[in-house]
């Protein structure tokens, strides 16, 4: 008689557990999808409701369980695999750890685990993973079109004398310069190269830009398709166009000049935009300036591991979706220090005594809105009008962002005004127990109802 050792099972599926009932197709999907996650193991022979059936084992099963899986994966994978007695009944389980070079394959198609369930990969959820597995990013691929006569390098030379002036020591040619940065590998250009050093216009790199009235009406707009360096310089240009400066006299020799927003953190947004962009995707950048406000997005949404919140504390580990253009901006001083940034333009803003910018991901991409002020002196007004009661400052803003947006969250108005999600719910309370606001439906896919 087999010495089958006795063990208990978890309580739950997760994110490294998956129960079945029965070894079929369904067994392998959730292999591969741990494989392309951080490993983890299938039960058969128990229910999703963690039910033990227990499973017949014959003298060939386990052997030809394993070949299955070796047959239906690529690259191969061959799962670790134990009998276990769990009352009474026989159990198999299946295991395996997290592949090194992914992505592993199942029929052709490819899976990743999240929470408790698999979900099939997009085309570029299986690029990115292969190039995470590989230690590289898009912009250091090979690109297929271009060539080194798609290059101008009197703008490489033009970097060169830039980066001289920031005091580094560079002796090296345009072209040996390139293959310095890995911008080059023999006669072969990467994304990075061509992005960065282009000598023609190109799609690849459209931003549109738009001075609008109102949500529909466009009072002036401009495009442009010129390689990313020069990108920076014309986006930042159209903003200075739309927004106002204010010139204080000092008595000294030169006055001071005061834009509407801070421009240091303008210019951070703007070229963490054109530097962190997934230029795979088909999409625009957009930046449009309104009368309150500029909105900046941006084709590619925040890593699957990074939220919101965690960008706005500081609770994350930077990595540039695009690494090579991003170590060529850093050398450029362009980037003072990875992952800084945000914090950098937070802090701008609140030196400006303006409201706090909004942080979202939208469709394929993510939106960064800066405000000038003028949405916290409507504020004001309108409560006025609406409230005998006198409001906190900070339960005047956010009342008029409720009031303007119906569907915002919580979350939303903590990075629009600069407040702890847990200081807004409080105030929120406050609205309600005033009589100012109600909350119809759930939390997820409700809205607020504005009573003042």
């Amino acid at each position: 008689m087999k010495n089958i050792p006795k063990i208990h099972i978890p309580d739950n599926e997760s994110e490294v557990v998956e129960f079945k009932s029965t070894f079929n197709d369904e067994v392998i999907a959730s292999l591969v999808a741990f494989a392309n996650t951080k490993g983890g193991s299938v039960y058969i022979g128990v229910t999703d409701g963690r039910e033990i059936k227990g499973v017949e084992v014959g003298k060939e099963t386990l052997a030809v369980w394993v070949n299955e899986v070796k047959n239906k994966t690529a690259p191969i994978i061959i799962p670790d695999i134990e009998e276990l007695c769990i009352s009474g009944k026989t159990v198999v389980l299946l295991s395996v750890d997290e592949y090194p070079l992914k992505p592993v394959s199942f029929k052709g198609r490819y899976f990743k685990r999240v929470k408790n369930s698999n979900h099939i990969l997009t085309a570029s959820e299986v690029v990115d993973l292969h190039l995470k597995s590989i230690n590289t990013s898009w912009d250091a691929v090979i690109d297929p079109v271009h060539d080194l006569n798609d290059i101008d390098l009197e703008k490489v030379q033009t970097v060169i004398e830039s980066m001289k002036v920031n005091n580094l020591t560079i002796n090296e040619d345009p072209l040996s310069f390139l293959f310095k940065y890995d911008l080059i590998r023999g006669q072969d250009i990467t994304n990075a190269a061509y992005l960065l050093f282009k000598n023609k216009v190109s799609a690849f790199t459209t931003i549109e830009m738009g001075r609008f009235q109102d949500e529909i009406t466009i009072k002036d707009s401009s495009r442009t398709k010129e390689d990313l360096l020069k990108e920076i310089e014309q986006v930042l240009d159209f903003v200075k166009k739309h927004i106002n400066r204010e010139v204080i006299i000092t008595g000294e020799a030169r006055n001071i000049q005061k834009w509407q927003y801070p421009m240091n953190a303008i210019r951070e947004i703007v070229i963490n935009m054109i530097i962190h962009r997934d230029y795979r995707l088909s999409s625009d950048s957009i930046v449009k300036v309104f009368d309150d406000r500029i909105e900046f997005f941006n084709p590619g949404r925040l890593p699957e591991n990074i939220t919101v919140d965690d960008l706005l504390n500081n609770r994350y580990r930077s990595t540039p979706r695009n690494k090579l253009i991003a170590d060529l901006c850093k050398d450029m001083g362009l980037i003072e220090k990875y992952g800084s940034g945000i914090q950098r333009v937070m802090a701008n803003f609140k030196d400006a005594d303006l409201p706090a910018p909004r942080f979202q991901n939208i469709s394929d991409g993510f939106m960064v809105t800066v405000y000038n002020g003028k949405v916290v002196e409507k504020v004001v007004e309108k409560v006025v009008e609406k409230v005998v009661e006198k409001l906190s400052d900070s339960q005047q803003k956010i009342f008029m962002i409720i009031e303007g947006n119906p569907y915002v969250t919580a979350l939303d108005i903590s990075s629009q005004i600069g407040m702890s999600h847990r200081k807004v719910q409080e105030n929120i309370a406050k609205l309600k127990e005033k009589g100012l606001i109600n909350r119809i439906g759930p939390a997820k896919g409700g809205h607020w109802e504005v009573k003042g």
